[in-house]
């Protein structure tokens, strides 16, 4: 449909799961896409594949957690293209231990990558929106943005935070022309969750009886509603957290 046609839409981490069916999803809607990872070598297979959709591509090194990466990420999209029109802030990393055994080092690398990072990026895009007068940012916050889930305080604390951050970035930057809104995905069966379900740390049967619609939900069923908050179609629509939980949050039952 072209719903993104010429846009510029960088999405970090988007070497694998989520991340990257979005880079897909917005390529197949005629977006021009900047892809991001800590080793650019992950990213060269989807430059070849994604450039034979008729859209221009770039991979690009960085660790959101580093200022200067960060900047020199943008300035260097900004020089490519001109502009940024979406950024998807999809990168951050998963922490699991008991709360009174999880040491500082490993809460600080998390805050630094899922929610520092988010910042820094959306700063620093931010800045090049505000000077064209348009843009859209959308954060990937989680069910622990909402929910207690033992073990996450530190990946908890920080998916939580991100529902603050995107309230005021688009309560202060709406009227000049960013909408800021939030995607809150539930379990979505990535290579990183199977992982954990190989490892037997996660019982998938638990998590589908427990999901309304029956099933976990893949890193497709994400494009969707990033598109959607990406484009004109929701031109209307800042500050929202949208959930795609397969009915996770309203339900109440186990």
């Amino acid at each position: 449909m072209n719903r993104l046609a010429g846009r510029v839409a960088v999405i970090t981490g988007s070497s694998r799961g989520m991340g990257l069916a979005i880079a897909r999803g917005y390529a197949r809607e005629g977006a021009h896409v900047v892809l991001t990872s800590r080793t650019v070598a992950s990213l060269t297979g989807f430059v070849e594949e994604l450039s034979q959709l008729g859209v221009r591509v770039l991979p690009l090194e960085v660790d959101v957690s580093r200022p200067e990466d960060v900047e020199r990420m943008v300035a260097r999209v900004d020089e490519s293209f001109g502009r940024v029109d979406v950024l998807v802030n999809n990168a951050g990393m998963p922490m699991v231990a008991p709360s009174e055994e999880l040491d500082l080092a490993s809460w600080q690398r998390t805050l630094d990558t899922n929610l520092t990072g988010s910042f820094l990026c959306a700063q620093a895009a931010g800045r090049v929106m505000l000077r064209q007068g348009s843009g859209c940012i959308i954060n990937i916050a989680s069910l622990t943005s909402f929910l207690g889930f033992p073990g996450r305080l530190a990946y908890s604390a920080t998916k939580s935070a991100l529902l603050g951050l995107t309230r005021t970035l688009s309560s202060e930057w709406a009227p000049r022309g960013i909408r800021v809104n939030a995607l809150a995905p539930g379990w979505i069966l990535t290579d990183l969750l199977q992982s954990v379900i190989d490892r037997g740390a996660l019982d998938p049967e638990k998590l589908i009886s427990r999901t309304p619609l029956r099933r976990m939900g893949t890193p497709e069923d994400v494009v969707g509603p990033a598109i959607f908050l990406a484009s004109d179609e929701s031109a209307f629509v800042t500050g929202q957290i949208l959930p795609v939980d397969g009915g996770w949050l309203s339900y109440a039952f186990m």
